[in-house]
């Protein structure tokens, strides 16, 4: 087969790309028999593979073809082509029939439209010839290629449009700061289309490009972040090489300088002037002053300090981490009459240094700090903060037991004037000389009501009462032997009738109110009238408790029931005080271990094995029951007693005997009329004899008459309480005041003066007051006869 070609530039191209078209064409013409060397046998006979007639290889096609005819791109052909037109040629595989186009009589291949190689760089396509007559194939299928060369018609890409980066500042020159990259889309196996070149556009003379790789660096020395922190580089990547006619593209990069520790504080001042008042309290702020460090973030944090030297002692300076300034504060208390002006040395020094900058010089500055301490009106001032006073118990009223003493440290030196603060002494048992200080007493002390007495002095000056100051004073007072001891408790002491000779029958210890400074020491001895006791021993146990032994052979409770022991008890301080105790010893019947019964013919319940509980509950059972006798025979005996009227209509006279006739107004043993001449002599209070007093109703006590009255008025007013008293039944009663009064025009109304009347009385009634008083009716209601 024979391959003509169009162009020159594809037969040099043909022998290029030779070695890259045989094997695609051998593995194509693998799978055809006809295209296999075979060494077979049929019917005995050796098999010839026949020799292919197709004689091409691949063809080549220049990409964006801009000509106003289709690009020919080749022609097939076939030796058995006699060129009658009875073969006609078919074209199959990418693009045939559409891309490329065969002229099925000549084998001529067109392409019909404009290729671009970065879409699709090769077309695989088969070929065959077949007779027109027949319809048989003249040559087997082959395969062929199409390969599109590439023109250099993409430029340069950047993988990004805007680079960020950052460097150090004052770094050398060519430190690496950032890589930049851009592609281009054309064949990098085929001329320079794909082969990149980097420039730096803008920049310079601050930084540099690598042409090859695109690094960027810095090109000049010491670049300072304080002159220039951003810089923007402009970065050019052309294809060909660079050559004139290349393609380019550009990105941007901005580069950031970062900062380093190479700049050291300075304060923009030389010296600082601040005042205070000598009264301001520690710690109180004076100022602030700051050094400037054009550096940021940790770079710049600084640190203040005092250099020692003048006022180092009375001032501190703290470093304040928000607005790194330095705030001078008072560290002790300042005073004008001691030292008007001070003069400090502050130090501001980075707190992190880089090592690499030491060489340009120390990494601080000092400033001149100034105070100067004003003058103020101070209060007085204790010689002390606290006073501490010992006196004896015993001083008298009067004496001088301390003194305090304060000053005005102004310079002025006003008169101090002192007093005694009443609320911390409110019995008023010291006061203080108002010129002196000196402290004495107004009254006794006494250290076992109050050991202590705590105080407060006020010193005021004279000239400014508003200046004041107070001091405590701790008074402690001094003990004195000035109390007997006693003893410690009351002793409830028995023997027992059968005591054997030398038994103890009690310990006693004592107490005393008295605190020695080493210690009580008590003494037991008998009293001097006593020396020697018949019956009990005392015996000194030297620990400040005696024991009580018996000193005969049994006690009888029936010839002595109880003996008194008196005991003479001293201390050894200075001046002795001594007491006597007396110890009873009751006599007591004991069992044979000892345990007492009973005591002076009373029987003892704890023998009996009773608690004290015990009693206390037998006893309140006993109370109990006797109240509720009590309480029985009350209500039963209300109950027993009758009413004095039946109902509200049954109203009758009552006949009340006393027993007692009287002797008339002769009589005058029988009733004192001075009582009635003398009210005050009269009970407040009578109840009436005639009936029994309710329980219900309250005694309503009289107005007293205390003014000297008339007896008729005395009766008068009488009358009235009575007919007044809510407690009074409803019924006739005789009062008796032994006056009637003169010339009464009223008759009595009473039944029981009426055996006096001339008149008869009819008593018919009584029968119709039922039985009760049917003996009445019998005695009254009967004829004048019966009655005689």
């Amino acid at each position: 087969m024979r391959t003509y070609h169009c162009l020159p530039l594809f037969i040099w191209t043909y022998m290029f790309y030779a070695v890259d078209a045989i094997p695609l064409q051998e593995k194509v013409n693998s799978d055809l028999p006809s295209k296999r060397m075979m060494s077979l046998t049929k019917d005995g006979k050796m098999l010839h593979r026949t020799k292919r007639g197709w004689m091409w290889n691949q063809f080549f096609l220049l990409e964006e073809y801009t000509g106003t005819d289709t690009q020919y791109v080749g022609k097939l052909h076939t030796d058995q082509d006699k060129g009658d037109g009875n073969l006609k040629y078919i074209l199959t595989g990418d693009g045939a029939g559409s891309i490329f186009i065969i002229d099925e009589n000549t084998g001529d291949i067109h392409a019909a439209k404009k290729l671009d190689r970065e879409e699709k760089s090769l077309y695989i396509l088969r070929a065959k010839a077949i007779d027109r007559k027949t319809g048989r194939q003249v040559e087997p299928e082959s395969e062929f290629i199409i390969k599109i060369h590439d023109i250099n018609d993409n430029e340069p890409k950047f993988t990004k449009d805007l680079y960020t980066a950052s460097v150090p500042e004052m770094s050398g020159v060519g430190t690496s700061v950032i890589q930049v990259t851009a592609t281009d889309a054309d064949d990098a196996n085929y001329g320079n289309s794909a082969k990149v070149v980097y420039s730096i556009l803008q920049g310079q003379p601050y930084f540099s490009v690598d042409p090859e790789s695109g690094i960027i660096k810095t090109a000049l020395p010491d670049m300072s972040r304080e002159n220039r922190e951003k810089y923007q580089v402009v970065i050019q990547a052309k294809d060909m090489g660079g050559q004139m006619g290349g393609l380019s593209g550009t990105t941007t990069v901005h580069i950031t300088l970062t900062d380093v520790n190479n700049n050291p504080p300075r304060f923009p001042q030389s010296t600082y002037q601040f005042n205070s008042p000598e009264s301001v309290p520690l710690g109180t702020h004076l100022g602030r002053i700051k050094a400037n460090d054009p550096d940021v973030g940790e770079n710049a944090e600084m640190e203040y300090s005092i250099a020692e030297g003048d006022g180092a002692d009375m001032f501190d300076v703290i470093t304040d981490k928000d607005t790194q300034e330095g705030i001078i504060t008072v560290k002790q208390n300042l005073d004008f009459e001691d030292k008007m002006l001070y003069t400090l040395r502050v130090d501001a020094s980075n707190t992190h240094p880089d090592p690499r900058f030491l060489h340009l010089g120390p990494f601080k500055d000092t400033a001149v700090v100034k105070i100067s301490v004003e003058d103020i009106d101070e209060p007085p001032v204790f010689s002390k903060i606290s006073y501490l006073i010992e006196v004896d118990e015993d001083v008298k009223e009067g004496s001088i037991i301390g003194q305090v003493m304060a000053y005005d440290p102004d310079a002025t030196n006003n008169f101090i004037q002192y007093s005694v603060d009443r609320h911390t002494d409110m019995d008023r048992i010291f006061s203080i000389h108002p010129e002196n200080g000196s402290i004495f007493t107004l009254k006794p002390l006494d250290r076992e009501s109050s050991p202590w007495h705590n105080i407060t002095i006020i010193a005021t000056e004279i000239n400014n009462s508003k200046q004041s100051s107070h001091v405590p004073v701790f008074i402690r007072i001094l003990d004195i032997n000035d109390h007997a001891p006693e003893f410690a408790m009351y002793y409830e002491t028995f023997v027992c009738e059968n005591a054997k000779p030398g038994q103890l029958i009690q310990t006693v210890s004592v107490m005393d109110k008295d605190d020695p400074p080493r210690g009580h020491k008590f003494f037991f001895e008998p009293v001097p009238e006593f020396p020697l006791n018949p019956n009990f021993t005392i015996v000194d146990n030297k620990d400040n408790t005696a024991g009580i032994m018996t000193r005969k052979d049994g006690y009888s409770r029936h010839k002595m029931s109880t003996y008194l022991l008196p005991i003479l008890i001293f201390d050894n301080d200075y001046p002795i005080q001594s007491s006597t105790g007396t110890l009873t010893i009751r006599v007591c019947a004991c069992d044979q271990q000892g345990n007492m019964q009973s005591c002076s013919a009373q029987a003892l319940v704890l023998a009996a094995g009773l608690s004290t509980g015990a009693l206390v509950a037998i006893l309140l059972c006993v109370i109990i029951l006797l109240v509720l006798v009590v309480l029985f025979a009350a209500l039963k005996r209300q109950r027993k007693k009758e009413p004095l009227i039946i109902s509200k209509d049954d109203v009758r006279d009552n006949i009340v005997t006393y027993n007692d006739e009287g002797g008339g107004e002769e009589d005058t043993q029988a009733f004192d009329i001075g009582t009635l001449r003398n009210p005050e002599a009269r009970e407040d209070s009578k109840l009436r004899r005639d009936v029994m007093p309710e329980g219900i109703f309250q005694i309503r006590r009289t107005v007293p008459l205390w003014e000297n009255i008339d007896v008729q008025d005395f009766i008068h007013r009488r009358l009235k309480e009575n007919d007044s008293d809510p407690s009074a039944p409803p019924y006739d009663s005789l009062a008796t005041y032994a006056y009637e009064g003169n010339d009464s025009i009223a008759d009595s109304l009473s039944s029981l003066e009426s055996l006096t009347a001339d008149c008869n009385q009819d008593y018919d009634y009584l029968s119709d007051w039922g039985p009760r008083f049917k003996k009445l009716a019998d005695m009254y209601g009967g004829d004048e006869s019966d009655r005689e």
